[in-house]
């Protein structure tokens, strides 16, 4: 883990940290605003809105599955700002690279062992009950594998293999049978992801589940939405050249032609977070594209970073304050600081003002490391 104090050389792309940081927004406690303002009007709208904040059961898609997956997209676009080639390199200063990327593979899946096991639990001291599987387990070998390809490939072999990936694993899934089961049995126990889980994944699972959503076999797939990112941030390093708001135009389309093809794909390979299959996919690029488009105009083009000042904040220090959201009671810390303004509210008022003390207190936190320009990163 690093520490940046000094000023970068090169402006950070603000709309990047401010997607980063709404993405992140509500898993810091966003989620919890709908369900409280339910509480506070009455409105049925709020309510549908929240269970927009809950990830889907098995089949299907919500917005909060795609946190996630926009988080893995925009470490690609970060990758696709500056991409390069180092195959070309002598092995003795390719070395670097290497080391730095296994270093930040390991540290992100050893980050995520500890994060599994946060509040309060700690880490098992038996080997074989800790849940090694984790989200940013899954950052890590999507970025490791994407920076693998970036660093020694061309970008047609890139897109063949981004092709060859979804559609490989659409076979995998439907069409190839389980040792001892059937083809295209897309169940909790019944896949491949299942089968992995239960014969290499070490460990437990999450929840004891048969697959574990960020079991081994899906993160294969969840390479394909790193490397649209990776896409994605090569477009936007090329704006000055093609137009800035051609630029938009080409994201925002592709975003469309993405979530089309994705849906399509849903008719025979359902949108599954669980097993991230290639429609989900699809469809999380989909959306990512179009945040992505919408933020890049509004907050770069247009200028409003200020505007967006809170999630910016959040984007910049987004892997710190992800594991703190495990390590550190933020409840605990609001209602220390808060909690006689929350006990003045009336009972409906309560729960939005805890809330909104959750956030605060973390963004509070997140104000002074920027100011500061320390900007910590994996």
């Amino acid at each position: 883990m690093t520490t940046t104090q000094e000023k970068p050389q090169k402006r950070r792309l603000a709309s990047l940290d401010a997607l980063r940081g709404m993405d992140m927004f509500w898993i810091l406690g966003g989620e919890k605003i709908f369900a409280s303002l339910f509480i506070l009007t009455g409105w049925t709208g709020w309510q549908v809105a929240h269970g927009q904040t809950l990830h889907s059961n098995w089949h299907g898609f919500t917005f909060y599955d795609l946190i996630f997956p926009l988080f893995i997209f925009l470490a690609g676009v970060a990758m696709g700002l500056s991409p390069k080639r180092i195959d070309h390199l002598p092995f003795s200063e390719r070395r670097v690279f290497y080391a730095k990327a296994l270093k930040r593979l390991f540290l992100l899946a050893g980050f995520g062992v500890l994060y599994n096991h946060g509040w309060g639990t700690g880490i098992p001291f038996n080997l074989d009950e800790i849940r090694y599987a984790s989200v940013l387990g899954r950052i890590a070998v999507a970025w490791f594998i994407c920076a693998m390809l970036v660093w020694h490939t061309s970008l047609r072999t890139q897109i063949i293999t981004a092709v060859s990936l979804l559609l490989g694993y659409w076979i995998l899934l439907c069409f190839i049978p389980v040792p001892g089961g059937q083809a295209g049995q897309l169940t909790m126990a019944g896949t491949w992801n299942a089968w992995v889980d239960q014969h290499l994944l070490p460990g437990i699972s999450y929840q004891n589940r048969a697959t574990d959503p960020e079991g081994l076999l899906s993160n294969i797939p969840a390479v394909v939405n790193a490397l649209m990112g990776v896409f994605a941030g090569r477009l936007i390093a090329k704006a000055n050249e093609l137009g800035e708001w051609k630029t938009v135009g080409y994201l925002f389309a592709a975003g469309l032609v993405s979530l089309a093809c994705g849906w399509a794909w849903n008719l025979i390979f359902p949108v599954n977070k669980d097993l991230w299959t290639s429609s989900f996919v699809l469809v999380t690029v989909g959306w990512s594209l179009l945040f992505l488009a919408s933020f890049y105009a509004v907050v770069d083009l247009l200028n409003t970073q200020k505007y967006f000042y809170p999630f910016v904040i959040i984007g910049a220090n987004s892997i710190i304050i992800y594991l703190a959201s495990s390590l550190v009671k933020w409840e605990y810390i609001a209602q220390s600081v808060f909690g006689g303004v929350i006990s003045a509210g009336s009972e409906s008022w309560q729960p939005i003002l805890s809330v909104i003390a959750l956030l605060t207190v973390q963004l509070l936190v997140l104000h002074w490391l920027y100011k500061r320009k320390i900007l910590i990163s994996v």
